[in-house]
């Protein structure tokens, strides 16, 4: 008699129907800014990039890519708000198509993580504060170099729909560049970030103060695009736990918990199922500011939070292949997203299967310019037997 239990574990390797998208195993190309674009507009390299690191039947999520003219805060960083921007996008999705793979698009602003230089006009960049991000953090600047972030401008409640509406017609332009769907970065201390975490966020209009209110402009923007694209092409990524960029919340399992919620509500409300909730795991780097707990408190956060969501479930955050393996086997996670090893591995769903050697990635080329070294240059393993 066959051993069911066996039967019923689920592997990195096991088949995963995502809402409409029928997915051959759970590892996912992570969102990864590359600096790479020129202007604001995706290269042909970006095409062999994204190309190959597809596989028949997998997930790739693009790097963050701008929404608006005033969400940039990186250099060479790709948009979807211009014509010429969702032609250029057409060919690397095309590319990713042609391998059998699924592709969603990474809607991101960066509110208060810019300066000047990257915004319309020299502007300051707008935020749900005017405090900026501390010293101890730096920039990274079009020529190079390192620089301090700016005061940010608090958006007026009123300059709130205008943001909304970018987000809902970046989605649309999205579908219309031919992406499968698009994740919305509300993670990472970016401008959605800035709105929910109670640290930053200092508003005393109806997007400030309660939760209620702190989520309001996430709720916002998730209807809009809903309205417009379909849940079951729509993702969220969060990160209540993490303090990246000065992102600190004093209560970070009650914050994704209240996400969560209204998540699983608009689910309900649509009658459809979002395509998947994305959380980073849960981790400090600056501990005297965030809310100290154990490392057993922390793993216990992934875990509410898994249990809580009413839908597709995908972790990342410093996975390897056994603590992915065992993410998925543990019912802890239904896709894992890699990105550090995804970079120089770009056969890394071939790795992973075979259990075969990685190759080092180099940081100092992580966001270079140059669109063959560090970017489409990383080795592939030798063509093996057809055996898999």
């Amino acid at each position: 008699m066959a051993d069911n239990s066996t039967q019923a574990i689920s592997t990195l390797f096991s088949p995963y129907k995502m809402g409409k998208f029928n997915l051959s195993h759970r590892v996912v190309l992570a969102p990864l800014t590359r600096c790479r674009a020129l202007n604001g507009i995706p290269q042909a390299a970006h095409a062999e990039y994204y190309a190959q690191r597809s596989t028949e039947g997998g997930f790739l999520i693009t790097e963050g890519t701008w929404i608006s003219p005033t969400s940039s805060g990186y250099p060479r960083v790709p948009g979807i708000f211009t014509d010429e921007q969702v032609e250029a996008w057409k060919n690397v999705v095309d590319a990713v198509h042609a391998k059998g793979s699924i592709i969603f698009c990474q809607l991101w602003h960066v509110g208060r993580a810019s300066h000047p230089v990257y915004q319309p006009g020299g502007d300051r960049p707008i935020s749900s504060t005017s405090k900026a991000i501390s010293e101890t953090l730096k920039i990274l600047m079009p020529d190079g170099s390192f620089g301090a972030f700016s005061e940010p401008r608090a958006l007026n409640t009123s300059e709130i729909s205008q943001i909304v509406h970018d987000y809902r017609q970046a989605a649309i332009n999205a579908i219309r560049a031919g992406f499968d769907g698009i994740e919305i970065h509300g993670a990472h201390g970016y401008l959605i970030d800035q709105f929910l975490k109670d640290e930053i966020n200092d508003r005393t209009d109806e997007y400030g103060g309660s939760l209620e209110n702190r989520c309001r402009f996430l709720t916002e923007v998730l209807k809009a695009v809903v309205s417009s694209i379909g849940a079951e092409r729509v993702a969220l990524r969060i990160s209540p736990a993490i303090d990246h960029m000065d992102a600190f919340d004093s209560d970070p399992l009650g914050l994704g918990l209240a996400v969560i919620e209204r998540l699983n509500n608009l689910q309900r409300e649509v009658g459809t199922k979002l395509a998947y909730l994305h959380i980073t795991q849960p981790r400090f780097t600056l501990l005297d500011k965030a809310v100290s707990v154990s490392e057993e408190e922390r793993i216990g956060f992934m875990q509410k939070w898994r249990k809580a969501y009413e839908g597709p479930f995908m972790c990342s955050g410093g996975y390897t292949r056994e603590s992915g393996m065992e993410a998925v086997a543990q019912g802890h996670a239904d896709l894992v997203s890699y990105g550090r090893l995804f970079i120089s591995n770009p056969d890394l769903v071939l790795r992973f299967k075979l259990d075969a050697p990685l190759t080092k990635y180099n940081r100092e080329t992580f966001y270079t310019k140059d669109p063959v070294i560090g970017y489409t240059d990383y080795p592939f393993l030798a063509k093996p037997n057809e055996t898999n």
